[in-house]
């Protein structure tokens, strides 16, 4: 027997408020997941079942609204995750980025749903050496999730977490603390990146365009309509013959004449594209 009680009407109205807010769609499969992390908010707010969260969820929506989607989305990430994006990024994306931009040496690539940090330090670890100093380049990372995005600000991580790196990498781009359970990135590699709380359905507030956008294990968890008003807006935030990277489990479908599929879910903003 469950501690808290959560009806049919509690799961509904959960998962309308999620849909609501991020576009997450969930389903009757999800009922476990979203009760196993919502009994955590039920418990620390003393209250008896799920509709008593939701009724403090609504009479403190500016206090508690975060806390709720924080424990709702997903984070699971690692670094050089999907390692074939950072190989084609390395060997094909920036010897062409070194051409076309190097008028104005202006690199941009955008980690959408950056989570804990692993994806834009992955990132800023392949550029860092591949172009001059001279150029600027940027990486802005964003994450729904205010607690995610506060660790991937702080760029410390176990050493179960970057237990995959090469120790040449650590050694360069780490400060490992002396009893050696964790790992700091260094303030030469954290400069490049910029970390910002986004809801991707919402207003984006960038100025300019992209060359490199991941979106990668985010838009699973999206219908097809929020999925298809997300890429074309995609397809508008990319430099034309911009990049975007999406998770190794989604796809965008044959119907969006503004991307060249490229396989191993690689796609190409073509250079005749008409967006809006």
């Amino acid at each position: 027997m469950k501690e808290f009680l959560c009806t049919d009407k509690d799961f509904k109205d959960i998962a309308t408020l999620v849909y609501n807010a991020c576009g997450i769609v969930l389903g009757d499969h999800k009922r476990e997941m979203v009760y196993s992390r919502l009994a955590r908010r039920v418990r620390e707010h003393k209250l008896k079942n799920f509709s008593q969260y939701l009724e403090y969820l609504h009479n403190n929506k500016e206090a508690e609204f975060d806390a709720f989607i924080n424990a709702i989305t997903t984070n699971l990430t690692s670094f050089f995750r999907e390692p074939h994006h950072f190989e084609f990024l390395k060997n094909t994306i920036v010897p062409q980025l070194l051409s076309t931009n190097k008028v104005t040496k202006r690199v941009r690539v955008w980690s959408a749903g950056c989570s804990t940090g692993e994806e834009p330090y992955s990132l800023a670890i392949t550029l860092a050496d591949l172009f001059p100093s001279s150029w600027d380049v940027k990486i802005l990372a964003t994450d729904l999730d205010s607690n995610v995005l506060a660790k991937a600000q702080a760029g410390i991580y176990t050493a179960a977490n970057v237990n995959g790196l090469e120790n040449n990498v650590l050694k360069k781009w780490f400060l490992k603390s002396k009893d050696g359970q964790t790992y700091k990135v260094k303030p030469q590699l954290n400069k490049h990146i910029f970390f910002k709380r986004l809801n991707l359905l919402q207003e984006w507030p960038m100025k300019g365009n992209f060359d490199v956008i991941l979106c990668r294990n985010v838009v699973i968890y999206f219908d097809k309509e929020t999925k298809d008003t997300l890429f074309k807006r995609y397809a508008n935030a990319l430099n034309r013959g911009g990049y975007l990277f999406l998770g190794h489990s989604e796809s965008m479908g044959k119907d969006h004449a503004e991307f060249k599929n490229l396989g191993k879910t690689m796609y190409q903003k073509q250079h005749n594209a008409r967006t809006v």
